[in-house]
């Protein structure tokens, strides 16, 4: 096969709302600063599920929706920073919960680049031969890395799941991947105290680099694609904050018509899991067309970033 292609998706979020007004309860903080600064009103909070529960449930609704039988999957990837269970990985878990019976199975972590990471290798994977159908998952339960009492960062976080069954195809309807790192600034977005991870950044200097300098890495993604980015019918990047959400995509010479992701406005910064969760909800309100290129482009710790262009059924 010469490619591959998205057949379905499939995200899961907990019960539990987070808003802002909870917050004003528990640190220094108001709904209007909370907003000014990052656009987000609520965020999603797992209080009983782990991260492999989030990931099986997305998993098992993609699964569900591609009409692929479990033994017809032959890689499971899921991708996350804020896994507890070192091995086994959390993919060979979701493929013992899902029936999956022989499928390579891996965790990646890429932080906040980790599901457009995975798409890519998945995409790889499935071009060689290796397999010709793969789950790739985003899943992420960052509330357990918050520090609830530094209001610059608590207000930021939520938990999630989004997941892709991808399928080898003639036709390559997952693009080249655009992918790299900056590692001179590996400490902008971080995880510290190995036995206690706690989330930290530096926000300005993540804001700068991502308003300044992705823009033309995005760009990149659509040139590898062979298309404009005045061909793209919506983009949906990482869900870091709204404000650098509007100020990339300003950035970037679309048109008027073109879909933006805004999860990060309900969810809150989900990591590796805000891209697919973003892309399957809008799938699911009807928000996308079919057969029209779609730009997924994901940032964060590292200093890293992915991203191609899809087009979805």
């Amino acid at each position: 096969m010469s490619g591959s292609r998205v057949v379905a998706l499939g995200h899961h979020q907990p019960q539990r709302v987070l808003t802002n007004a909870d917050l004003e309860r528990m640190v220094d903080t108001n709904d209007e600063w909370i907003r000014q600064r990052t656009g987000i009103a609520t965020r999603r909070i797992a209080d009983d599920e782990s991260v492999t529960d989030m990931a099986a449930a997305a998993a098992a609704k993609a699964l569900a929706a591609s009409g692929l039988e479990p033994s017809d999957i032959g890689q499971v990837i899921v991708a996350t920073c804020s896994a507890i269970d070192r091995c086994p990985s959390i993919a060979a878990q979701v493929a013992n919960r899902l029936t999956i019976p022989a499928a390579v199975c891996f965790d990646l972590n890429n932080a906040c680049a980790g599901f457009c990471t995975a798409l890519a290798t998945a995409d790889h994977t499935l071009r060689a031969g290796a397999a010709r159908h793969a789950l790739v998952i985003g899943a992420e339960k960052m509330s357990d890395l918050v520090d609830w009492t530094d209001r610059a960062s608590c207000i930021l976080l939520g938990d999630g799941a989004g997941a892709a069954v991808i399928s080898a195809a003639d036709d390559a309807e997952i693009g080249p991947v655009t992918w790299g790192s900056d590692p001179t600034r590996n400490g902008a977005v971080r995880l510290q105290d190995a036995w206690q991870p706690r989330f930290a950044q530096e926000g300005q200097a993540v804001f700068r680099w991502a308003t300044s300098e992705l823009p033309a890495v995005a760009a990149q993604a659509c040139e590898r694609a062979g298309i404009a980015t005045t061909d793209l019918a919506a983009i949906v990047t990482h869900q870091a904050n709204l404000r650098i959400i509007e100020a990339m995509t300003r950035k970037l010479d679309l048109r008027d018509d073109v879909v933006i992701a805004r999860d990060v406005v309900e969810s809150g910064n989900t990591s590796a899991a805000s891209v697919p969760l973003a892309l399957s909800k809008m799938v699911e309100r009807g928000d996308l067309p079919s057969g029209r290129p779609v730009l997924l482009f994901a940032f964060g710790g590292g200093l890293s970033w992915a991203g191609q262009v899809v087009t979805l059924p």
